[in-house]
């Protein structure tokens, strides 16, 4: 084979892959995915390039989202279904661009939306991925351990909080109100973002993004009841707005505290949620302090003079061994683990690719 045919073939698998590598960061990548997508970038020049322009593509392709067919108010809803919350709904008009470029299509992994159930969904937190599409477009996020359970009608989205802690980015739909239950304690909404942590003697409701009601009923709370099933039970409804915090006793029949948290308190309380985290020519310190905020595991800097390196890079928040093994490979970074399970970084050589 020439040298010409050579490179041709290889300029075509690079931007084959590249084009799937776009779909697979704008969804977010797994630890293991993000392992695999540093590899991918190391092992060839072209990986690179390729990639560089298949990120230019997706952002043009991006303004087919607010086409509008003639005559219409509203963009066209078939390039926005079904995930109306999410950048992926340009998914299939990016698959359909690299097709015709490249005669090929490609399968576009996507997490599945739970189908409306005839009796009750529970869903479960399971690691890496804590995130639930639900039929109507909202997106639970879970927490460690934690378990919700779906009752959907066609007048009312119900969500029963079973144990532990869970983020909800509602769907907006004035028909049908989105309600979360959590021992008794009815948290409703249309369109908003909220957290909710059920505990043993309280329930915590912390509002993201919009307003809520919540009903803290005391003759319900404690129970699993809504406040309308039991006939004459004196109502308290509190109404939340962005940044407000409810936390609820379970125990006692006490006044519902209220407090408006600042974005530094919000973000100590959400700090459980796994992010992607985009940083540019910044120092390890802050690298490193923005994993331990967000992590059990902690990373320590034995050697100070490692707080220093800069970098840029685009990484999620739990992926800590794809973040180590980048320091390792690229760094010179020596990476072990403490008798406390801290994974210590100290100067090294570089670890051979």
């Amino acid at each position: 084979m020439s040298d010409s045919s050579e490179n041709s073939r290889r300029r075509a698998q690079a931007d084959q892959q590249a084009a799937a590598w776009v779909l697979r960061c704008d969804r977010q990548l797994t630890p293991a995915e993000q392992d695999k997508f540093f590899e991918w970038i190391a092992a060839d020049p072209l990986h690179g390039e390729s990639l560089a322009r298949y990120r230019r593509h997706w952002n043009r392709v991006s303004s087919v989202a607010q086409w509008r067919p003639e005559f219409a108010r509203e963009p066209n809803p078939d390039l926005l279904a079904p995930l109306a919350l999410s950048r992926r709904r340009w998914a299939w008009p990016l698959a359909l661009t690299a097709a015709a470029a490249m005669g090929a299509f490609f399968f576009i992994a996507q997490t599945p939306a739970i189908k409306r159930p005839a009796a009750v969904v529970s869903l479960v937190a399971e690691p890496p991925s804590n995130h639930r599409l639900l039929e109507d477009g909202s997106i639970i996020e879970l927490n460690r351990d934690a378990e919700v359970s779906v009752y959907f009608t066609s007048g009312e989205r119900r969500v029963r909080l079973e144990r532990g802690e869970a983020h909800f980015s509602v769907a907006k739909n004035a028909s049908r109100p989105f309600v979360v239950t959590a021992r008794g304690i009815d948290v409703r909404a249309v369109g908003t973002a909220f957290n909710v942590r059920l505990e043993a003697a309280v329930v915590e409701v912390l509002v993201t993004e919009g307003r809520v009601q919540v009903d803290a009923s005391e003759e319900n709370a404690g129970t699993d009841l809504p406040a309308a099933a039991k006939p004459g039970a004196r109502p308290l409804v509190y109404l939340l707005a962005a940044r407000q915090r409810a936390v609820v006793s379970l125990l006692a029949p006490s006044p519902v505290e209220i407090a408006t948290l600042t974005r530094s308190e919000i973000d100590r309380v959400l700090a459980w949620q796994h992010r992607l985290l985009d940083f540019t020519a910044a120092p390890l310190t802050q690298i490193v302090a923005e994993f331990n905020r967000r992590n059990v595991v902690q990373l320590v800097l034995v050697d100070a003079e490692l707080g220093s390196i800069r970098l840029s890079a685009s990484l999620r928040s739990d992926n800590l061994d794809g973040f180590v093994n980048l320091l390792e490979a690229g760094f010179g970074v020596k990476a072990e683990r403490g008798d406390g399970g801290q994974i210590l970084l100290r100067n090294g050589p570089a670890r051979p690719h």
